[in-house]
């Protein structure tokens, strides 16, 4: 496996993929682990995930060089993303406790309480995108609810995957609480299989999450599933509109637009269409693509070629269906995997810009007349992962939030973010189960009742 500079187009590293043997003994030994971790106390456990934070916090800077080296993403992103890491460890340090209190429930016996056990090894399976957040996310709650686990990293992001794993030993964790696996899409199913393995969790593509989801479901294992998005943000008559669209544009330009939850259908009332689409398209076109590591450039390239020749790809058959470009739309000449910040308006169903995720930094924009059909148009998707609203009504909006719009989460008047204490995750073909809050921690715990007569 190799991990290639998007923007030098030169090896970061190589690395031999575990054998079948080599994986299954790291699960052993790390199951071995979980016996011990398992009887540690909630203080011992919170001591260690603030050194994890702590190291997290020391390393950043070099950290952050890694995610840049191997999926491109720009520096000051990158940073942002390691000190994220660390608030999700402090957040889970000082909750774990009252995340994990018995709930003692009023019955017919003396005594009823429910208890939260961990479960045991729990496997993650990570995408690219955002190679310590996503894992850091899922990773801290379950050590503090006494989990240990194993990462099957995406294979672009390796190193990524071994820094995670260092920075556990720096932080003092005993041996193999955690451990990546080196290993090919093709050897998940045999990981989830084994015995050891007491559930999984996936963030990435909807086929991937059906594929992870059949297997855990087949030997009855507990799955939690973050999938893609193709996220809508209504722009009601009364918004504000210039800050609307430096907003929408920010959430479509975050990460190069390579994000689950960034804002990509864009759904505005005819009254405001004009003005809307002027201010967002010259906030789109702010955007300078270049070398991540210059402060000046607000997006990288894309994290591989074949990911931005897919997006060109979706682009040229909505213009071909009928579409128009507004600004980008194009492959620039640079031998990195540069996209730029792309506009689209006249989009209609049947077009890949309707029907399908575009994770790259592509807008499509969609003008309607009344909330009727904006919302019927936003819930017309498989996906029901992150929605906006702008507006000045914000009783309309949580109404419309609330009631109207079919997503795990919606946003009044910002853009949609990942918050340690709010529960994340979507419905409908964008996955299920939630990560992050008090319900994130008890995904993967055996929430049990114990009855005193």
């Amino acid at each position: 496996m190799r991990s290639i500079n998007p923007y030098t187009n030169k090896v970061v590293a190589s690395y031999q993929a575990y054998s079948e043997a080599e994986t299954k003994h790291i699960i052993k030994e790390v199951d071995h682990a979980f016996e011990e971790w398992k009887h540690t106390t909630l203080e011992e456990r919170k001591a260690l995930v603030l050194k994890l934070e702590e190291q997290l916090l020391k390393q950043q800077d070099s950290l952050a060089d890694l995610i840049v080296a191997e999926m491109g993403k720009v520096k000051y992103e990158a940073i942002g993303e390691i000190k994220k890491c660390a608030w999700v460890c402090r957040y889970y340090a000082e909750n774990g406790q009252q995340f994990l209190d018995r709930e003692l429930i009023q019955a017919d016996a003396s005594e009823s309480f429910v208890s939260f056990q961990p479960l045991g090894t729990i496997l993650a399976v990570m995408p690219w995108n955002f190679p310590f957040w996503q894992v850091f996310r899922f990773l801290a709650p379950a050590l503090m609810a006494g989990n240990t686990a194993v990462l099957k990293h995406a294979r672009n992001v390796q190193g990524c995957s071994l820094a995670i794993e260092k920075l556990m030993k720096d932080a003092g964790f005993p041996k193999d609480v955690f451990r990546s696996l080196i290993i090919g899409g093709a050897a998940v199913k045999t990981v989830i299989e084994n015995s050891k393995v007491k559930g999984v969790t996936l963030t990435g593509s909807t086929p991937a999450g059906k594929a992870v989801a059949s297997v855990a479901g087949s030997v009855l294992k507990k799955s939690v599933l973050e999938l893609g998005g193709s996220d809508p943000y209504l722009i009601l008559e009364d918004a504000n509109l210039e800050e609307a669209a430096r907003l929408c544009a920010s959430s479509r330009l975050l990460n190069a637009g390579q994000s689950c939850i960034g804002a990509k259908r864009f759904i505005v009332f005819e009254s405001v269409y004009k003005q809307f689409r002027e201010a967002f398209v010259e906030e789109m076109k702010k955007a300078t693509y270049g070398d991540p590591m210059e402060a000046a450039t607000t997006i990288g390239p894309l994290a591989r070629h074949d990911l931005r020749d897919e997006l060109h790809g979706q682009v040229s058959a909505s213009l071909a269906k009928g579409a128009k470009v507004l600004c980008g739309g194009f492959i620039p000449e640079h031998k990195a995997a540069f996209y730029p910040a792309t506009v689209m308006d006249q989009i209609m169903p049947g077009m890949p810009a309707y029907e399908e995720e575009l994770f790259g930094p592509v807008a499509s924009l969609l003008k309607v007349k009344t909330e009727e059909e904006a919302v019927r148009i936003a819930n017309d998707t498989v996906f029901g992962l992150g929605a906006g609203i702008f507006t000045a009504d914000l009783e309309r909006g949580k109404r419309l939030a609330e009631k109207g719009l079919d997503a795990g989460c919606v946003f009044i008047n910002d853009f949609v973010k990942s918050d340690p204490r709010l529960p994340f995750g979507g419905i409908k073909e964008s996955g299920f189960g939630r990560e992050l809050s008090l319900y994130g921690l008890r995904e993967f715990v055996n929430i049990k009742t114990v009855v005193v007569k």
